[in-house]
């Protein structure tokens, strides 16, 4: 049955082809009222099978990078009249099941913002194949983050995210990066601003076929969250001022 308040899923894609039914296939159709898929200039045929699926599909002619394409992702789902926002990256590592008891947490006040956490025990991760570099730099950047931010979080670094519309209007998401550190500002911007962030367990799912970043961007992304968590720190001690924590106007 449907929601009287509106659901939209997002999905930032590029060269989703091979995986962007499976994730589809899963999304609760009687739960959700939108899907709308951003293509980033994909070089495979993404956009036809979203289009075969009958999803929304917006299109960049050119590469505008993960972080500028969720931000196209976001400014469409609000200018449809989102009330909640979920957003699963379209490469089948995240179980889009888990939707439903992600928004109902934020229906019911207890957190402004969910995360689909990874990480729930060291063997079932590494089972599911995330690679064991990825897993040691996870958990060393998730410690700095909880630390720094004062948070509990399981998984800093997830691509299934669920927002209420408030914190879509309040965090100046089209100050952030045009790269993969988007996510970590977000967070960043929405511990600052006061918003309650919580996390559902999810299976970890690495193959082939799913989106990951090599070793060296994996390296450079740890460096500028490391970043992030400084410019943090500044900003909350009144030390300096950062334009991504501004709100929007």
């Amino acid at each position: 049955m449907k929601n009287k308040e509106k659901v939209i899923v997002v999905m930032p894609a590029y060269n989703a082809e091979k995986t962007l039914q499976a994730t589809y296939k899963d999304i609760p159709k009687d739960y959700v009222d939108e899907i709308i898929l951003t293509d980033d200039a994909s070089k495979d045929k993404t956009v036809e099978v979203a289009k075969k699926l009958g999803i929304i599909v917006l299109e960049h002619k050119q590469n505008k990078g993960y972080g500028g394409n969720q931000k196209t992702c976001y400014d469409k789902a609000l200018k449809d009249g989102a009330d909640y926002v979920v957003m699963i990256h379209p490469d089948y590592q995240y179980d889009p099941r888990v939707i439903p008891c992600a928004v109902e947490i934020i229906k019911l006040g207890i957190c402004d913002f969910i995360m689909g956490s990874r990480i729930r025990t060291r063997r079932e991760t590494l089972q599911g194949g995330m690679p064991v570099y990825k897993y040691i730099s996870n958990r060393a950047l998730t410690i700095i983050e909880n630390i720094i931010l004062g948070q509990n979080l399981g998984d800093f670094h997830s691509g299934f995210r669920v927002y209420s519309r408030k914190v879509l209007e309040t965090i100046n998401y089209e100050a952030n990066s045009d790269d993969f550190v988007f996510d970590t500002q977000f967070l960043a911007q929405s511990v600052y601003a006061g918003f309650k962030i919580g996390d559902i367990p999810i299976p970890t799912r690495y193959f082939k076929e799913a989106s990951s970043i090599n070793f060296k961007r994996s390296a450079i992304y740890g460096l500028c969250t490391l970043w992030i968590m400084f410019q943090f720190l500044l900003q909350s001690f009144r030390l300096a001022k950062f334009k991504i924590f501004s709100r929007k106007k």
